[in-house]
């Protein structure tokens, strides 16, 4: 069964954590819906990669998206107290997520997490919600989701063996 498309827009409007909302009802351990968050976050990069000719405000939406899965899938693995926060009150806020980027760079010793961190929030506003990036300006910055995608990876790896 697919969740319909208009839920998942007014849940994520509504700041909803589709993935936090279905693993506290499932009752999944954090190693399983830190994976789902990762899993969620490679898809929103791949879509994202191929609108960046066609389409570069969905497409720095795209980005973010995976920017953003990317930070929760590391603030479970990690065991974060924001993705408890997050968990309790059943959605990530902005504060929340900036707070959980200076715990994941403190807890693995990476300032560049903040930078890539940086660049996401700065395709979801700009390019976004602003819709003031081409596509050349939105291309510059898909190496730092990359990164971040790629980090998330390893940690998530790392916490599930």
């Amino acid at each position: 069964m697919a969740i319909p498309e208009s839920l998942i827009n007014e849940a994520m409007k509504r700041g909803i954590d589709i993935i936090d909302l279905i693993s506290k009802a499932l009752n999944l351990d954090p190693s399983e819906r830190s994976r789902a968050h990762l899993e969620l976050a490679e898809k929103f990069l791949n879509e994202g990669e191929a609108l960046i000719d066609r389409d570069p405000v969905q497409a720095s939406e795209k980005l973010y998206k995976a920017a953003e899965e990317a930070i929760k899938a590391m603030a479970v693995a990690l065991g974060l107290d924001e993705a408890k926060t997050a968990e309790l009150q059943g959605r990530w806020t902005a504060t929340l997520l900036f707070d959980a980027v200076d715990s994941i760079s403190e807890k693995l010793n990476n300032r560049e997490v903040r930078l890539w961190w940086r660049a996401a929030w700065f395709l979801h506003v700009e390019g976004f919600h602003e819709a003031r990036l081409k596509s050349r300006q939105v291309r510059e910055d898909v190496e730092y989701i990359e990164d971040i995608v790629r980090l998330a990876s390893g940690v998530v790896k790392g916490f599930s063996h």
